[in-house]
């Protein structure tokens, strides 16, 4: 199969028809072998049982459904392990991502050997409040993740080799980040593509302010587990020992300097307990303390595998 198309849908009932016919167009035209998912995200106003109508009368419609909304990218993570294309196209339901952009996406991925391609909206059509934290996300995204030729990290509509897919986990709302993700997996041939964005036809957005504070939680999510996942003793162990000696050298300075005052008779005006350094010192002791035990704590764990990627799927077709 050529390509898989992975739709998250929420609530998208009037989108679906359209999205699908217009999907079912371009790969018509250009010959793919294709199939198209969609991942029914708890929905309530009727698009899973749009999407059995869709599956009947175009085989290549296939659905997942959740028993209850998990999110957008417990979403992607269902189906991408579902997905059976050379190449994966993610999208989303509400026709702001045009699938004309399908087949460029495709001979990229082919023909320059890419692992991943990021849609950069260039032109957009959202308001100032969603615009601005945006921008201010994708500049601290690459400064921290180094890659830098993206400018949009967030564009739902993306182009994977389908061995990244395969090879990559995607859980919380790490959507945003998948380049990220990619990147610490060792799919390192990522590039950007400008692509359209198409005003929203039907209903309204899914997302809400909290997802910008949700984000930058994500990203430093990120860059620690990409930094140190698999060796968090390393961060706070290194942290721990630090504010450890940190804490003992203190200590020893009050200790001796107390003593030099006694051997050279120097009255000394203040016990141990009542100078500030001494409750710093016992402070970066016992901070130390537990760092290094959180440390090796981290270290067990890391060790065993978790499940996080167990969603309840309620029904399934095609």
């Amino acid at each position: 199969m050529d390509i898989s198309v992975v739709v998250p849908a929420y609530n998208e009932v009037e989108s679906l028809p359209e999205l699908c016919a217009w999907i079912k167009e371009v790969m018509q035209k250009n010959g793919f072998s294709y199939e198209i998912i969609i991942i029914d995200d708890g929905s309530d106003d009727g698009s899973w049982e749009k999407t059995e109508e869709l599956h009947l009368a175009h085989p290549q419609v296939k659905g997942i459904k959740f028993r209850r909304n998990y999110g957008k990218s417990a979403a992607l993570n269902v189906g991408f392990d579902a997905a059976q294309g050379d190449v994966v196209i993610t999208m989303d339901a509400d026709l702001q991502d045009s699938p004309d952009e399908i087949p460029e996406l495709y001979r990229r991925i082919k023909e320059e050997k890419l692992d991943l391609i990021s849609g950069w909206k260039k032109k957009r059509y959202d308001p100032l409040t969603k615009t601005i934290p945006t921008k201010l996300f994708n500049a601290a995204t690459r400064s921290m993740s180094g890659i830098y030729n993206l400018h949009d990290f967030n564009c739902g509509l993306k182009a994977y080799r389908k061995e990244v897919v395969k090879n990559i986990e995607v859980y919380g709302e790490m959507h945003r980040y998948i380049p990220v993700i990619a990147k610490w997996a060792g799919f390192k041939k990522i590039e950007e593509q400008v692509v359209e964005h198409r005003a929203r036809k039907y209903g309204t957005t899914k997302f809400g302010f909290s997802r910008f504070i949700n984000g930058f939680l994500d990203l430093l999510s990120i860059f620690f587990v990409g930094k140190f996942g698999k060796r968090p003793m390393h961060f706070f162990g290194s942290m721990g020992v630090l504010s450890f000696l940190v804490g003992t050298v203190m200590a020893l300075w009050i200790i001796g300097e107390k003593l030099y005052n006694i051997a050279n008779h120097i009255k000394i005006t203040r016990e141990v307990t009542d100078q500030p350094l001494f409750y710093i010192a016992l402070v970066a002791v016992v901070v130390g303390s537990q760092l290094f035990l959180t440390g090796f704590v981290a270290e067990l764990v890391s060790r065993s595998s978790s499940n996080r990627n167990i969603y309840q799927i309620e029904k399934e077709i095609g």
